[in-house]
């Protein structure tokens, strides 16, 4: 019958990984002392023997020779600090790496020698992950820069007023991803007719002139202000422009966010 069939195949295959293992414990020790490029590591074999077709998995079962050391250590000559890596994914099948891990092309050269497939493929899917974390970061960190370029209102005596101020336009320049970003629908972008957002821009400006209101934007979106500087445009000794162009000026802030 098909079940007692079944059945028997599951106690043959049962028997036979049980014939293996007891192999492995007949050749090796049930605990492994190495020596992995001066580095000393315990493990057991059948943590070393989990990857079959692996080059530890063929050592340690016998198929492969190893030397030993001195010290009757099994040495092999290789990055004993990122063996770590490799040890600790034979034991959990898993990629356990730090946040700040800079060694992604040497771990995987370690896995490529020890022919651990497994390993290779997480470690590929670890780089890309990494890769396009790395752009999510980059597009959200960064300057904005803004112009602000108006003139000095005057009064009934003809001096110039400080207390009015009429601002001709604010000027938005900085990656054009985060410009829309922070100002959303109150910037226009009918001067620049390039609508990619992987760029930089000098050609936007707001809907409105008010200063306070860029700045809380830009506030509520987590920058900061880093510098400013400011001057005239035009000549004020010149007698062809009128008073409010004589008294034109301009003034520059610089935002950051990191």
């Amino acid at each position: 019958m098909t079940y007692s069939w079944d059945r028997g195949k599951t106690i043959v295959v049962n028997m036979a990984a049980a014939i293996y293992t007891q192999q492995h414990h007949r050749l090796f020790p049930e605990n492994i002392e190495l020596n992995v490029g001066g580095k000393f590591y315990s493990t057991s074999v059948l943590t070393l023997t989990r990857e079959p077709h692996s080059l530890l998995g063929r050592i340690f079962s016998g198929k492969q020779h190893v030397e030993k050391d001195q010290s009757g250590k099994y040495f092999i000559d290789r990055d004993g600090a990122l063996f770590r890596y490799i040890l600790d994914f034979l034991r959990t099948k898993k990629l356990h790496l730090p946040d700040d891990f800079q060694e992604i092309g040497r771990l995987k050269t370690e896995a490529e020698f020890f022919e651990i497939k497994a390993l290779e493929q997480q470690l590929d899917l670890f780089w890309k992950a990494r890769e396009r974390a790395a752009t999510i970061v980059s597009d959200r960190f960064g300057y904005i820069t803004l112009h602000i370029r108006g003139t000095y209102t005057f009064g009934r005596s003809g001096q110039a007023d400080v207390n009015f101020r009429k601002l001709q336009r604010i000027v938005v320049c900085g990656k054009v991803t985060l410009c829309r970003e922070v100002f959303g629908e109150t910037l226009n972008e009918t001067r620049d007719p390039n609508p990619e957002g992987n760029r930089y821009t000098n050609r936007f400006y707001l809907k409105h002139n008010y200063i306070e209101r860029a700045f809380q934007r830009l506030q509520d979106c987590q920058f900061e202000f880093v510098s400013s500087s400011g001057g005239k445009s035009g000549n004020i000794t010149d007698s062809t422009k009128s008073d409010e162009d004589k008294w034109d000026h301009f003034t520059i802030h610089v935002f950051l966010r990191r």
